[in-house]
């Protein structure tokens, strides 16, 4: 296992995270009465938190069998989470048994949690790498030491930049994905999930302020917006769409049946 120089390993029970929030309402048992507490008013808030969440596992796993599928065999996932079955690696390597995948995320439980992700095929690969989002140089760099950058890599950046800004907030999300997109060899491919203020704008607009008095900046994104994500890249079929609506299966229109969850999806292909 690839780790940051300094991996701090102490659970901060005290407020909620963000991850652990997510896996409440994924059903998973790795979360704190403090998380439970702010899943509990979020989804109070906002009825589609939890179909959201699974929503957004479920488009996960079809964009990975996607790329894998189209012969991508590298696989990088930041802002991991903590692992819920079946994890990025095993819809990988069941399609591809040879895939390499690195994960990479900061909090410490997922650190906790990373030797579960690391029972790969016996041909392919798994690493974990613990460094934030926010630290491209880092993160590819220690990916380098598994994936080999100069060939396809599937980037997976799922329900994440909802927690980051744009220049203004002090985080430039939008120089942050130009510059992994940059690093990635062409026939390489960029996922990313969103929440969206354009569907369910009351209850997003409640959740997000419940997320930031808790601690966590949380920055819905229009259509628009979501679609800078991606310039520069070529949108794939069916392009920038409900997270249910990108390349549904028969769990995902069953699922809509229940309503529209406010996330957008998209997959940018590099030429």
């Amino acid at each position: 296992m690839t780790g940051s120089e300094a991996a701090p390993t102490r659970i901060d029970t005290s407020r909620p995270h963000p991850a652990r929030v997510y896996d409440w309402w994924l059903g998973g048992k790795d979360n704190y009465p403090v998380d439970e507490e702010l899943a509990r008013k979020i989804l109070a808030a906002d009825g589609t938190a939890v179909r959201g969440a699974r929503a957004n596992r479920r488009f996960m796993h079809r964009a990975t069998r996607t790329a894998a599928q189209a012969g991508i065999r590298q696989f990088l996932d930041i802002g991991t989470g903590i692992p819920t079955e079946p994890n990025l690696h095993q819809v990988a390597q069941q399609v591809a048994p040879d895939a390499k995948v690195v994960y990479a995320d900061n909090d410490p439980i997922v650190l906790r949690h990373a030797e579960a992700l690391l029972h790969g095929s016996a041909e392919g690969t798994t690493d974990y790498v613990h460094a934030d989002v926010r630290d491209p140089d880092t993160i590819l760099r220690l990916a380098a030491d598994s994936l080999d950058l100069t060939r396809p890599v599937a980037l997976s950046l799922v329900a994440l930049t909802h927690y980051l800004g744009d220049a203004t907030d002090g985080d430039d999300v939008y120089g942050l994905i130009k510059r992994y997109a940059e690093a990635l060899a062409p026939g390489s491919q960029v996922v990313l999930s969103q929440v969206t203020s354009d569907i369910s704008p009351e209850g997003v607009a409640k959740a997000a302020e419940l997320f930031r008095r808790s601690g966590t900046p949380f920055f819905p994104r229009t259509r628009a917006e979501f679609s800078r994500f991606f310039d520069g890249l070529e949108l794939q079929e069916p392009g920038v769409v409900a997270v249910s609506e990108w390349r549904p299966e028969a769990e995902d229109l069953a699922a809509q049946a229940e309503g529209a969850v406010p996330v957008y999806a998209g997959v940018g292909l590099k030429l």
